[in-house]
């Protein structure tokens, strides 16, 4: 059975998050652990947590993955720049263990048009290796996600992503959330049978298919290969509803969690996860 579920806001407090998850029937949740357009942020206090982790026991979430800073460039060329991502990226790890989360979705980083494209990827994959190395013990997946290609944005391709994970040290700690509105932007097409299989096929070539932990969900408001970022909600954009059809019904991703990021707050996110149980065979 697929699981389900929507990206939630932590407006009010971090604790509000579980159970803004359950009012929706979610299986799963995504969150920010802090203000997602700020490098500061406070601590997480005791109570914070406690009560949190008590909303998360009554709900009906059984995951919570958790989204990292927008800001974060883990393969910037300046170096202050990449300290600060680096110095973000520890913070965003020990908040996510605190909330017991399953994974933490990172976007890889961009070369602003300042370095090469391998420069970047290297530079990626040592940020990735130094904060594991920083965390040991911990089991939390830190999880590429692929991108749309949009700027100067690096992971657009699966060779992008298998390029990264071949440079991780440890790879037990590293997984891929596959963004489907990023991967059809990118011009990963999935509308017809032939061509999702194609699609996951070469994802399974370049990466493994074992390596996807989560998948956000999202329909593309722009066509196929234009490399720009636009979620829309399903069935409403280019993608159309057929390729979530077979997600939701894939043997292959079972039991792995289905994310929408789609626009329109609560109530389309209502309509979006009553469209996607109704597609389950």
């Amino acid at each position: 059975m697929a699981l389900l579920g929507a990206h939630v806001s932590i407006s009010g407090g971090i604790e509000n998050a579980p159970m803004r998850g359950d009012t929706l029937q979610c299986d799963t949740i995504q969150i920010f652990s802090k203000q997602q357009l700020r490098w500061e942020a406070k601590s997480l206090s005791e109570k914070e947590v406690v009560q949190y982790k008590e909303n998360l026991g009554k709900s009906t979430v059984r995951s919570v993955v958790i989204h990292t800073s927008y800001l974060m460039n883990l393969g910037s060329p300046e170096k202050e720049k990449l300290k600060k991502s680096r110095n973000a990226f520890l913070e965003e790890i020990i908040r996510a263990e605190y909330l017991h989360a399953s994974g933490l979705v990172l976007h890889p980083g961009s070369h602003m048009n300042k370095i090469s494209e391998d420069v970047c990827l290297n530079l990626i994959a040592e940020s990735i290796n130094i904060m594991i190395d920083q965390t040991k013990g911990s089991k939390l997946k830190l999880l590429i996600e692929n991108t749309a290609g949009q700027g100067s944005a690096l992971g657009y391709t699966f060779e992008h992503l298998a390029k990264i994970i071949e440079l991780v040290q440890d790879k037990s700690r590293v997984g891929v959330c596959f963004d489907t509105c990023h991967a059809f932007a990118a011009g990963y097409d999935m509308r017809t049978e032939k061509a999702y299989a194609e699609t996951f096929r070469k994802f399974h070539d370049s990466i493994g298919l074992d390596k996807i932990a989560i998948f956000h969900i999202n329909d593309s408001k722009k066509g196929l290969g234009t490399r720009i970022d636009r979620h829309e909600n399903l069935g409403y954009g280019c993608i159309g509803n057929d390729p979530f059809r077979l997600l939701v019904n894939d043997i292959q991703f079972k039991n792995i969690p289905m994310i929408l990021e789609t626009p329109g707050g609560d109530e389309w996110f209502r309509t979006n996860l009553q469209l996607l149980r109704g597609m389950i065979t």
